[in-house]
């Protein structure tokens, strides 16, 4: 990570008035340009204030640094796991730079003061983001940097700024002098940092919206790209933890003797757990032996008081809580529906489902007596940073957390207890003979919690004989995945939980009564790719489709209906360019397929899908998506590809038989991916994505791209099986 040119330099920190909440570092060989957000300057950070209180800061890290040798490297402030940020958010800075691209490079930063997000206040990857709100953030510090190198230049030359021109990491004078951002850099470094710059306008980009190559794309496709689990520092033991079988659960006694037994397997040690648990700690030389000397223990468990949850029983309970009206979420006068000619009444079911990344959990701790050195994949260094200091009895300065590439997350490692990194912590504490990594096996990762919480929708929608929709009803029963976090006092309102209820309603003018039940359960629940519209979007799009049917409408022509365009002119072209490109009601499609069309907003970005799907043998299959995407001006189109087919194959799994996390006495039946289906190579349909023309800020897609897909192909089963789909994942039998 070269850290050594951003932590190392003892800098003087040049603060200007006129730049709201930036201070620039000047610092080491070469330009290193630098900020920070100040303290409390978010919404999540002054819920975190207690913990974490802000300290004045003498040496913020850099952002950019440019070598006397002209590489440009340019640290990245959030997780890389697969949505593009290691390339996206180094071409903003790299466009307003003028820099050339060849010789850009990037790493993760790792926590600290200067990454924290610009609007949230803590240093965070989530929520579809990262390019969102850096903005205008990384282009400033590109735009400075140029305009202390261009400065340097004009020194040297004795010529006006202004008669300067900056082209692909060269400058250039009004006679024909040019030099490289290598060679002006030292000389950079001791301009002042412009209080004010002027950004480019989106017709002078050159870098930014071009489809480009991601700069981590060789390392990964070649294997040389270190990940979180290659990561071992020398002398550091491998853990592997035996957890309790329901959560919450302690040890009661153990039998170490056949696990220490196993060569290479050093000592069993009882550590605290998550949810006030316990569990034990195999410490070994390698993976293998600390697998299998935990596979050796002998352990009884103590689940006494705890509730133990039986999938079966509590979908039945959620059922029945759905037929009574809960907290209010959105008012509507829903009287018409009594006496309706026609009634629409949906019972919908929805799983636990677990994240399954790629790559499972791990961490890895060197605990001193006097500091904590963190290595892992994390989605909320601050939370995280702030979470292990306690855990160490340290204070958060003593806490270095390096981010580390990911494979995958899906949001499992943004966890507000920091579940994993605590444990690691404990762990290290416990042994307290050096260094150890913590490594989740997959069982471990598909039995260890923090799912998307299993949810029950009851809706009631009336119709006038026209098929105009009189009144509808709404009820949805489910855990809440912000209450007892720090995340609860911004965005659970009046009782509601803001995810459970996103996109009810959405993009269409209907009179929609919603109340919500905040249930509770002893299974720990988190946000999963798009959060709460995983299941919304769902439920309402089919209801939508249901209700056109109803009308005796086209599905499409009913869309556009409901719509109102001066309310929702995003949603409606992405329809439109959606339906325009794939053919929809023109091409003509082969015996036994048939067209699903859904539209969804999440994360201000609007996701449209036609596909093409067929069933065969009571099985479902998606031939063709065309999505039809607006998220204002596309950054890096081929990243923007990326995201829609890896989002609309993870929105398919979600449909495919036994994706589900189901509960029997308090445990988790599944295990493996022999238990859990996640969608696989021969699953993956053709998918085409088009992007709606804009020059506006843009807005998220590391998420927006899952929830339209589930629903688009139950419309599609629809027309081939005159069946409607009310339950994930899809059982045709019972539709």
């Amino acid at each position: 990570m070269r850290k050594e040119w951003f932590m190392a330099a003892q800098a003087d920190v040049a603060e200007s008035s006129g730049v709201s909440r930036r201070t620039f570092l000047k610092a080491g060989s070469g330009l290193v340009l630098g900020f920070y957000v100040a303290s409390g300057g978010g919404r999540f950070a002054r819920a975190l204030a207690a913990d974490a209180p802000a300290k004045p800061i003498s040496a913020p890290n850099a952002f950019l640094h440019i070598a006397p040798d002209n590489s440009i490297t340019i640290q990245v402030n959030r997780l890389e796991f697969g949505q593009g940020v290691h390339t996206a958010l180094p071409m903003l800075i790299a466009e307003e730079l003028d820099a050339d691209w060849s010789q850009v490079h990037s790493a993760l930063a790792p926590a600290g003061d200067a990454y924290k997000d610009p609007g949230f206040g803590i240093q965070m990857t989530g929520g579809s983001t990262a390019v969102k709100h850096s903005w205008q953030q990384y282009r400033e510090i590109g735009a400075r940097a140029r305009a202390m190198l261009v400065a340097a230049a004009a020194e040297q030359w004795k010529v006006p700024a202004a008669q300067i021109t900056v082209s692909k990491g060269v400058v250039r004078g009004p006679s024909g002098q040019s030099a490289t951002f290598g060679a002006l850099a030292d000389a950079a470094m001791k301009q002042p940092v412009p209080q004010e710059v002027k950004l480019k306008d989106v017709k002078d980009f050159t870098i930014i919206g071009k489809p480009t190559p991601r700069l981590d794309a060789r390392a990964k496709a070649t294997g040389t790209q270190q990940f979180g689990m290659d990561f071992k520092p020398e002398g550091a033991k491998v853990v592997v933890l035996a957890h309790p079988p329901v959560f919450g659960g302690k040890v009661k006694k153990f039998d170490a003797a056949k696990a220490k037994a196993v060569p290479g397997v050093i000592d069993v040690i009882k550590v605290d757990t998550d949810r006030g648990g316990s569990g034990l700690a195999v410490v070994a030389n390698g993976y293998w032996p600390a697998k299998q000397g935990r596979d050796a223990l002998v352990v009884e468990w103590d689940t006494a008081g705890l509730e133990k949850v039986n999938s079966k029983q509590q979908m039945a309970e959620f059922k029945k809580l759905a037929k009574t009206a809960g907290t209010p979420a959105k008012k509507a006068d829903i009287a018409a529906i009594a006496k309706a000619p026609k009634k629409i009444s949906a019972t919908y079911e929805f799983p636990y489902l677990a994240h399954a990344p790629m790559e499972p959990l791990n961490c890895v701790v060197d605990l001193r007596s006097d500091s904590c050195t963190i290595w892992a994949g994390s989605q909320f260094q601050t939370l995280d940073a702030v979470a292990a200091a306690k855990a160490a009895g340290l204070t958060p300065d003593k806490v270095t957390l390096n981010t580390m590439m990911a494979g995958g997350g899906f949001g499992r490692r943004a966890v507000p207890t920091s579940d994993y990194i605590v444990e690691a912590v404990n762990v290290a504490k416990a042994w307290g003979k050096g260094p150890v990594k913590v490594i989740w096996s997959r069982e471990d990762d598909i039995k260890g919690g923090y799912y998307r919480p299993s949810h029950v929708h009851q809706a009631d929608i009336g119709f006038d004989a026209k098929g105009n929709i009189v009144g509808w009803n709404h009820v949805i029963v489910g855990q809440s995945i912000l209450a007892g976090t720090p995340f609860e006092p911004m965005m659970v309102k009046d009782g509601v939980d803001a995810t459970m209820v996103e996109g009810m309603g959405d993009p269409y003018s209907v009179p929609m009564n919603l109340t919500v039940h905040n249930v509770k359960a002893n299974v720990p629940v988190l946000w999963w790719r798009s959060v709460g519209s995983t299941h919304t979007a769902f439920v309402m799009e089919t209801l939508i489709d249901e209700a056109a049917h109803v009308a005796k409408m086209d599905p499409v022509e009913y869309r556009r209906k409901m719509i109102d365009p001066a309310k929702h002119p995003r949603q409606l072209a992405a329809l439109n360019l959606a339906v325009e490109k794939s053919g929809y009601g023109k091409a003509k499609l082969p015996k036994g397929q048939a067209w699903g069309v859904a539209l969804h907003e999440s994360f201000e970005t609007s996701v449209a899908y036609v596909v093409v799907a067929s069933v065969k043998n009571g099985q479902p299959k998606v031939h063709k998506v065309t999505a039809g995407v607006h998220c204002n001006l596309p950054v890096n189109p081929m990243t923007i590809e990326a995201q829609v087919q890896g989002a609309a194959l993870m929105g398919l799994g979600a449909t495919l038989p036994g994706a589900a996390i189901t509960l029997k006495d308090g445990m988790v039946e599944q295990s493996n991916f022999n238990d859990y289906t996640v969608a696989r190579m021969p699953d993956m349909p053709v998918v085409e994505v088009f992007t709606v023309a804009s020059t506006d800020n843009p807005t998220g897609m590391g998420e927006p791209g899952l929830p339209p897909l589930a629903p688009a192909l139950a419309n599609a089963v629809f027309k081939l099986t005159g069946k409607r789909v009310r339950k994930l994942p899809f059982d045709l039998s019972k539709a």
